[in-house]
Formats: C-alpha cells, sequence, structure tokens
C-alpha cells in the first residue's frame, strides 16, 4: 500500500520559517520524481515544486522561487520543503505528491499518482 504522510506545518509569524516532511512508503522512491503543491480555502491545487528522482532537477514556482528549497534523501524515503520568509499569502494545506516513474521534473497534478493528506501552514500578521 503507498502511502505518502506530510508532517511539520503549523502557524508561524512573517518572516518565518517551517520545514515540511514526506515519509513515503509502499514505492520505489527513488524511482519517483517528487512535489509539493498547495491548496488554500475556495481556490484549486496549485503547484509549489517538484524534485527529480536522482535529485538533479528542481522547479519552483515564481511566488516562492528565492525562499522555498525542495530537497530529497532516497536513503529515508523522504522529500522537504524548506520553507523561508514566509508570508500570509503561502497560508495552505500543503500536499506531498510522487509522480510518474520517470526522471524529469512535473508540474502539473495530473502528471502525479499518488496524493499524501496534506499539511496545514498558517501565517500570521
Amino acid at each position: 500500500q503507498v502511502q505518502l504522510v506530510e508532517s511539520g506545518g503549523g502557524l508561524v509569524q512573517a518572516g518565518g520559517s517551517l520545514r515540511l516532511s514526506c515519509a513515503a512508503s509502499g514505492l520505489t522512491f527513488n524511482r519517483r520524481p517528487m512535489g509539493w503543491f498547495h491548496q488554500a480555502p475556495g481556490n484549486e491545487r496549485e503547484f509549489v515544486g517538484a524534485i527529480s528522482w536522482s535529485g538533479g532537477s528542481t522547479e519552483l514556482a515564481d511566488s516562492v522561487k528565492g525562499r522555498f528549497t525542495i530537497s530529497r534523501d532516497n536513503a529515508k524515503n523522504t522529500v522537504y520543503l524548506q520553507m523561508n520568509s514566509l508570508k500570509p499569502e503561502d497560508t495552505a494545506v500543503y500536499y506531498c505528491a510522487a509522480g510518474r516513474t520517470w526522471d524529469g521534473i512535473a508540474t502539473t497534478a495530473h502528471q502525479y499518482d499518488y496524493w499524501g493528506q496534506g499539511t496545514q501552514v498558517t501565517v500570521s500578521l
């Protein structure tokens, strides 16, 4: 059974930092690109960042470039999202996703096979 479990969300003041983790099981983690998406109330799920299965390539949404970093540790079957200089507009549920089995970057939801349940990030003024 494939399982993706996000953790690390919480309440933080603007300008603060959070580190999200996604622990994967039930799949060949090092043969899957991984991604992070977020969804605010009333909005569609949006791309945040992605990383190839080797970790050699990354992509970030324009809104988070310079503030967020995506990384992975294949030995731990875990992907991370380091979020710095957080803004109130970053408030959303953040979802981890496992992509199709290729060593590339995927930036749209339909390119992902499995999803976690999400972790809430709230940034206050």
